[in-house]
């Protein structure tokens, strides 16, 4: 009987972690939680050298895990971005390209994801927050790519509105008390809105509803990705009132000489740590911190679209570019490992991984072989302290569709940026020497810039929804 691509692998891996299960006896495998933030960038955290927005509980897991300083989101925006984290596959190969609607933002049946892998081993596996990469009656449903359970926005647009009159389960709308003014959009339908009546905080919500599903699941191995909207905008908010930064409270930055923007900023981002710390705590409580790895980052670097400043915060540290850009501002992310026993505390790597690695670390970690066609290696070792075990990229590649287009490259020291895609000069930097690629360095190493091209035409396979403007 015919099968498609996805089931074949997903057979296969069955049979293998029941033909390794005697060779895996005792070795007890990690419940796994990933969390993402919406937007957060590079400088945003305390550990990363941020001044202004407080982040004790963020700042307390770098301090008790690993801090990596050289870790890449799969994109600049957010679609293309979780597209790589789920399938392992860097832009220049996975589906979803960009940001866009309907089905081309949708992932397919035949694709194959971090979480159908997990649940092929008998995990459970979770949902909670922002999907974005397929709605009801679409092949890219959370509930057909490997999750048991689904609470959140699947709908991108919709996320940006922390008040909304629904929020998902499974394949149920759930109706909250919010009132919304919504936007027609101009291809039609009308998710995006913001909240006349504020009733009931969608991040609450979600965060509420993921402990209580991890509480239930503590007892057999699960999977919990924790895909949180903060701190992103909500761009409909701030076109009709001015302020995109929707949050219950001010808190601790109420008595600020700020505009109401800018408090907005920094207390979403100091209540997703928060709730951050509580979840480790609960872990703990459960006695199950210990059996647990929790990754933590972000989809892609800072917006500037809440109407908040930039200046006073300084997302992005020392990197050049914010969201949109490939240079480092908008792709080099935060990324926080703590797994209690098995990493060391006050750890910092500057291992050179991006998303894509997920995948072939659960592989990993599982003693399973990552499955075919991804752009992954697993820094499983670098999490278990094995560095002299720990492979590294022979390069990292991104491509973006917006703005004109441009593809980017991470080779050894070496960041090569390209405007347009395949068509437009190579500007490089030395990012060691360089991190803020202030000094564009292409004529100088002629050599470098050969390889990057080269690498660059490679690694774009070429796909009919996701076409450069030079081949239009």
């Amino acid at each position: 009987m015919w099968r498609s691509p996805k089931r074949t692998v997903l057979v296969g891996l069955t049979i293998l972690l029941v033909g390794t299960a005697g060779a895996a006896a005792g070795t007890e495998r990690p419940n796994v939680i990933f969390i993402l933030a919406d937007d957060l960038g590079y400088g945003d955290l305390g550990s990363y050298g941020q001044q202004v927005i407080r982040t004790p509980s963020l700042d307390r897991m770098a301090a008790e895990g690993i801090r990596f300083t050289q870790f890449y989101a799969g994109a600049t925006v957010c679609a293309p971005s979780r597209s790589v984290l789920m399938t392992g596959q860097h832009t220049g190969h996975t589906h979803v390209r960009g940001n866009a609607r309907g089905t081309a933002q949708s992932l397919r049946e035949e694709d194959v994801t971090v979480a159908e892998v997990l649940q092929s081993a008998g995990y459970a596996t979770g949902l909670f927050g922002k999907w974005g990469l397929g709605e009801v009656g679409m092949e890219g449903h959370p509930l057909s790519q490997g999750f048991d359970a689904f609470y959140g926005y699947l709908n991108q647009v919709h996320a940006h509105n922390y008040y909304p009159e629904f929020l998902w389960r499974g394949l149920q709308k759930v109706s909250l008390r919010n009132k919304v003014e919504r936007t027609p959009r101009p291809y039609g339908g009308f998710e995006g809105g913001w909240a006349t009546e504020r009733k009931e905080y969608s991040h609450d919500l979600i965060m509420r509803e993921a402990l209580a599903w991890l509480e239930e699941q503590k007892d057999a191995p699960f999977f919990l990705y924790l895909a949180l909207t903060i701190p992103h905008a909500n761009n409909e908010a701030t076109r009709a009132v001015g302020d995109g930064a929707e949050v219950p409270e001010y808190g601790v930055y109420e008595a600020e000489d700020w505009a109401n923007p800018d408090k907005g900023q920094a207390a979403m981002i100091t209540r997703m740590g928060r709730d951050v710390g509580a979840l480790l705590r609960r872990l703990a409580e459960l006695g199950i911190d210990e059996k647990t790895l929790v990754m933590f980052s972000s989809d892609n670097g800072p917006h500037n679209e809440s109407n908040h400043d930039l200046l006073r915060f300084n997302p992005s540290g020392n990197l050049r570019g914010i969201k949109r850009d490939l240079y480092d501002g908008g792709i080099r992310v935060p990324f926080l490992a703590w797994w209690p026993g098995t990493i060391a505390p006050g750890q910092t790597s500057d291992h050179i991984g991006y998303f894509g690695d997920l995948m072939a670390t659960v592989a990993d970690l599982l003693d399973v072989d990552t499955p075919p066609g991804t752009d992954s290696i697993s820094f499983a070792p670098t999490l278990r302290g094995r560095p002299g075990e720990q492979r590294t990229h022979d390069y990292l590649y991104w491509e973006f569709y917006e703005a004109g287009s441009a593809q980017a490259v991470r080779l050894r020291q070496w960041k090569g940026v390209r405007r347009p895609m395949l068509t437009g000069r190579l500007e490089l930097y030395d990012v060691l020497r360089d991190e803020g690629e202030r000094y564009d360095v292409a004529r100088n190493y002629p050599e470098v810039v050969e390889e990057i091209e080269r690498i660059m035409n490679e690694a774009h396979v070429p796909h009919p929804n996701w076409t450069p403007p030079s081949n239009r």
